[in-house]
Order: C-alpha cells, then structure tokens, then sequence
C-alpha cells in the first residue's frame, strides 16, 4: 500500500522542553481499528503543555512518542471487524478511549470513564501524517467541510460541552479565559442565543477574536476590575452563566463574585494548584450550581458541533487564524505560548 513504511511526525523525544520531527513507523492496525491518512491536525493547549514539558506532563507523559489528539483525515484502511467505517471516509476522532466496564460507561457517562485514555497523551496521536484508532472512536465528516475546520470539532466539543451543560438562551454568560476554547465558547454562547457574552482576558489579541465571534463586551482586568465592570453590565445582577477556562486563581475567584444568585458556573480549565475561594457566601449562600466539565458527551456533544458547523452558526475562519506545513511546527508552538493566536492548524 505505502512506498515506505515510515512517515513524518512530531515526536516528543525526551522528558524535557520541545519536540522533534522525525521519521517513524507507519502504526499497523487491529481487527478494530482504522489506519486515517491525517489532512490537518491542530495544536491543542494540551500540547502546549507537553511540549514545554511542565509539572502536569511531568507526571502523565512517557516519552517517547507522537503526541497531538485534534485532526481530521481520510480513511486510508480498515481492520476485518469494522462495520461502522469505510475506506475513503473523511473522519476525525473523539480521543477519549473508555473501558465500558467502569459504573460510568454502563450508565452511558462515556466521558467521565474512569479508566480514560487520552490519544496522543495516553498512546501515539495524530501529529503526524498517518494515526490509528479504535474504529469506534471515529467521527465520519461530510466531505464538502474543510479539513482545517474538521480537524477543530474535537476542542470545539470542549466549548460546547461548557456551554451547553444548561440553558444559555436569553441569559448573560461570562467566558473567562478566551484561549482558543474559551473564544470558541463565546461563539457558541451566542450562537445558542445567549442576551449578553461577556469575554474576560488579559490578552488584547484574543479578545479582538472573541469580538469577531460575538462577544457584546470584552473586559481586560489589566484596565479595569472585572467584578465592577460585570456589575455594572448586568444592572447590579452579576450574570446567570460562568464559562470558567483560564484556570487561573484569581480570576476563578472572580468568577464566583460575579456570577448571580442560582447561577452556574461551568469549569473546563485546570488550575495547577489549589484554589481560594469563598464557598460560603458566593456558592452556597447564591445557590450557584457548579460543575466540573470533561471532554465531551460520547456522542451527543458531537452531533452539537457538527449542527452548528453545517448551520454555519460558528465563524471558523475566525478561530483558524494560522495554517502552517507540519515541518514548521516550532512556529505553531511558539505562537500558542505567546498567546498570538487562536487555533494553529498543521498540514502534514
């Protein structure tokens, strides 16, 4: 089938900052599984933190190995009991690997397994320019969508799921944190017809993007204190929903203070060390709902993200501001820990 058995991928080749881009074997497959020929691939801030090998990767990741989780492709083969996937086949994955024995997966919590393995943290992912995967983890595409905003439905899941996890529509939703999810998020908010998005971010750069994808206000907490200015939006109220992604301390605790009384505050980001926060007066005396948010609902968040791309609801030219060749990956990296970016997609 191949001219060599070898292909380019991005190796994350010792336990230390960076990466290298190598030639390594062509994976092979199992009965289960399906051989994906990758178009686009992008950077995830998972990577980031693999690639500059901090305290978290530390403790997760073996070198070495093919990292990256977010892509899409075509089907290039597949193995003797798939029924589900066919050759030729525009696909990208949701890259949770679940056990379906753990009481979660038999209640159908696919994704909160408790024995989750994450590809191209847990096992060989897809910066690279071939990826296997169990055939059920597979999304099928329709082939008139693009590979580059295929290759961001994965992260785009994360921002729905966050959103999503109740209602948004008529009500005022606070993203703190506009990353590349938390900018994603401030597009879903609105496009689920959220009244008020209000972006919080000390990066001028992405608040511009959160903007262009709807944001009704942003605020930077270098200029002004957030908890008064969302105070002051909301006629005192504080808002109904947090979409809480920056993981940092302070703005967290922001968070609590600025969300109403029987709000909810959803949190995707991973604060790295423990955080302060006032549980008596801006949790239980609020009423406030608080909920922790994991990947992706296996495949209900799937089906959400694909609506509100066929529906054209999500500015996708907006979040992929970069498209680079896969050799030029340093760029792509270093444009991510500079905050200069929104969703850097590669082509290998």
């Amino acid at each position: 089938m191949f001219l060599t058995d070898k292909m380019r991928a991005i190796v994350k080749h010792h336990a230390g900052f960076g990466a290298k881009l190598e030639m390594v074997d062509i994976p092979e497959i199992g009965e289960n599984e399906v051989l994906i020929k990758v178009k686009a691939t992008s950077i995830c801030g998972t990577d980031v933190h693999i690639y500059t090998w901090d305290e978290w990767s530390q403790s997760r990741v073996k070198p070495p190995y093919v990292f990256g989780h977010e892509f899409s492709g075509v089907v290039e083969k597949i193995g003797s009991a798939v029924l589900n996937v066919s050759v030729g086949d525009h696909v990208s994955a949701e890259t949770h690997i679940v056990c379906h024995r753990c009481p979660q997966c038999l209640k159908g919590q696919y994704h909160i397994c408790k024995e989750t393995k994450i590809i191209g943290v847990d096992t060989n992912g897809c910066f690279a320019e071939y990826v296997a995967l169990p055939a059920e983890n597979i999304w099928k595409n329709h082939k008139s969508m693009p590979f580059e905003a295929a290759s961001i439905q994965e992260p785009m899941g994360n921002a729905v799921h966050t959103v999503l996890a109740g209602d948004v529509a008529g009500l005022s939703v606070a993203v703190i944190g506009c990353g590349p999810i938390g900018v994603m998020a401030v597009g879903v908010a609105k496009a689920a017809g959220a009244a008020q998005v209000i972006a919080i971010d000390l990066n001028e750069y992405r608040l511009n993007l959160a903007k262009n994808l709807g944001a009704t206000a942003v605020i930077n907490p270098k200029d002004t204190d957030p908890v008064q200015a969302v105070l002051d939006l909301t006629d005192g109220n504080g808002v109904d929903v947090i979409c809480e992604m920056s993981g940092h301390p302070a703005a967290i605790d922001q968070g609590f203070k600025i969300v109403t009384n029987g709000g909810r505050v959803s949190i995707l980001s991973l604060p790295v060390k423990p955080v302060e926060i006032d549980i008596t007066n801006d949790i239980v005396f609020k009423g406030v709902t608080v909920q922790g948010i994991t990947g992706r609902k296996m495949f209900e968040t799937w089906q959400q993200v694909s609506g509100l791309l066929k529906a054209g609801q999500m500015n996708t030219d907006a979040i992929i501001t970069h498209t680079l060749p896969l050799e030029e990956f340093e760029k792509g990296f270093d444009l991510m820990m500079k905050g200069q970016c929104g969703k850097v997609v590669l082509l290998p």
